[in-house]
């Protein structure tokens, strides 16, 4: 399972225990998840979703999202 967990995070200037807390979960939960260590339950990854106030598919995704900079690339390239 891929996600962008660390991302919306920094995005959002939120720490692990800040979204920890939001959740429901330890903060070594979400390192573990950022890190692809642990797959969250439906439940969870809903949660976090819900947390940065965007769909789940923006957050997980069961093939690798594309880098940051590749979108900027392509973005620039319309």
């Amino acid at each position: 399972m891929h996600n962008r967990i660390a991302l919306f995070r920094a995005e959002r200037g939120l720490s692990r225990r800040e979204l920890a807390d939001a959740v429901g979960v330890n903060p070594q939960t979400i390192g573990y998840l950022e890190r692809g260590d642990y797959a969250p339950s439906l439940e969870l990854g809903m949660k976090i979703a819900a947390a940065f106030d965007v769909p789940v598919e923006l957050v997980f995704s069961f093939t690798p999202f594309p880098s940051v900079a590749d979108a900027l690339r392509r973005a620039g390239d319309v």
